[in-house]
């Protein structure tokens, strides 16, 4: 079985679209794409030969044996290793919301749906969820109903929304937001479902959901606390 990785590309934006259509002839398909901004000091810049230019995000799903074809043409067609050129990088996933949306992700690879990831035993994970701009209140209700705490907000925008209309069936805009949510492991599928249930493909939201396995946090000990209280309460009744 192909693991599943999030694949993120960072570079010059008048460079997109040699990265999409190398990632094209690879069968991968961009799912958004965000602006950006180098923040390297001037001397890290002139010692691996940057500029402090405008940048583009670029964010696909792929598979092991998709990256591994992928990182060769963008070694050898891109030239990706030549200093200034860009970074791209993936992240193992540990789940995706629905089926539909996994065969949207994962359309034109060979993907054999199997187990979870192997990381899948860590404590928290992050959620990303996709949507269309102006729902983020939406999913994080659902999401609260569920036990997450609070969520980050990020704009992007949609690509190869003719393939997906054709593909999900549905009318999709190109504004996105993307929500960030960290969350327990144990909680992340009733999260998930709930999203999905009140802001899926089904809804205006149009929502895909994804989760991405966390090693290790700072910050949530508070939120940690709580949880342990309402456990040794509900324990005792």
């Amino acid at each position: 079985m192909n693991e599943l990785y999030l694949m993120v590309t960072i570079t010059d934006r008048n460079k997109t679209k040699r990265y999409m259509a190398l990632y094209e002839s690879c069968g991968i398909n961009v799912t958004f794409g965000m602006a950006g901004y180098g923040t390297a000091a001037g001397e890290m810049l002139e010692y691996f030969g940057l500029e402090q230019s405008e940048k583009a995000v670029l964010a696909a799903v792929v598979t092991d044996d998709t990256w591994k074809e992928a990182k060769r043409g963008l070694e050898r067609r891109l030239q990706i290793d030549v200093p200034g050129t860009g970074i791209a990088f993936v992240i193992p996933m540990s789940s995706i919301g629905g089926k539909k949306a996994l065969y949207y992700l994962t359309d034109g690879q060979n993907y054999e749906k199997g187990e979870e990831t192997t990381l899948k035993d860590t404590k928290y994970e992050l959620l990303i969820v996709i949507a269309n701009q102006g729902y983020s209140n939406l999913i994080m209700d659902a999401a609260r109903e569920e036990g997450a705490g609070g969520g980050t907000v990020l704009h992007a925008k949609g690509t190869g929304l003719e393939r997906a209309e054709k593909f999900l069936g549905v009318s999709l805009v190109r504004e996105k937001e993307m929500v960030f949510i960290v969350a327990r492991s144990d909680k992340k599928h009733r999260i998930m479902k709930a999203v999905m249930d009140g802001a899926g493909l089904g809804t205006k939201a149009q929502a895909v959901a994804f989760s991405l396995p966390v090693t290790s946090v700072a910050g949530m000990r508070l939120a940690e606390a709580d949880e342990q209280v309402e456990e040794e309460a509900s324990r005792a009744l």
